[in-house]
């Protein structure tokens, strides 16, 4: 099954880092804005979605849906939305973070509800890698100099990180105090996380700023 890719309207300072995590048979969305990331992506979008409100709407033989200003889903959401109901199992999510922190907020809500419904979902952007964490462990590797877990759903109950600086087990992470930031991967290993209550927000950093 091919991959969906949604670009999002949100600023991507480095396209040619983040083209690299583009396959040649993705299948791309592109919300609104995203579109103008299009071709320093160096990608065709296959569908075009969202109410244009932030970037003019192409005369073009895209597919192309137009929402209207006032609904309930942003452009994104309905994207993601979109891609589970033609069957995409799994999901990188571009140009969703950055710029206005509602819409950033909003975005980890399109993961979160992707990972309900058992869907694989990656984001990324400028600075970090990020996907949701459960029960299944996740692994990161030393690439990666920094990776906080942040609680998305007010407490998450036995959380255990290893192969880190700062292991944890059967932890509790609460969405009132996000103690687990910025742990590093032991040298030479490679970390392991899971929470077996609630989720978590995986962030791995690429670069310090």
């Amino acid at each position: 099954m091919r991959r969906c890719v949604i670009i999002g309207n949100a600023p991507i300072s480095d396209p040619n880092r983040i083209k690299k995590l583009i396959k040649s048979d993705d299948y791309v969305i592109c919300c609104d804005g995203g579109l103008r990331h299009a071709n320093a992506l160096g990608v065709t979008p296959d569908l075009l979605v969202g109410d244009f409100d932030s970037y003019t709407k192409p005369e073009t033989d895209i597919e192309t849906i137009v929402l209207p200003r006032e609904k309930d889903d942003t452009d994104s959401f309905f994207a993601a939305k979109e891609g589970a109901r033609r069957g995409f199992k799994d999901f990188l999510l571009l140009g969703i973070f950055g710029g206005r922190l509602d819409h950033s907020m909003v975005n980890v809500s399109v993961m979160l509800w992707l990972f309900e419904k058992g869907c694989h979902v990656i984001a990324a952007d400028d600075y970090s890698e990020m996907q949701i964490v459960g029960n299944e462990p996740v692994s990161i590797d030393s690439s990666y100099p920094y990776f906080s877990l942040l609680a998305l759903e007010g407490v998450a109950k036995g959380v255990n990180i290893t192969g880190a600086k700062f292991p944890l087990t059967e932890g509790t992470v609460t969405a009132a105090y996000q103690f687990a930031t910025s742990n590093e991967v032991t040298p030479g290993e490679t970390a392991m996380v899971s929470s077996k209550e609630g989720h978590l927000l995986l962030i791995k950093v690429l670069k310090d700023i």
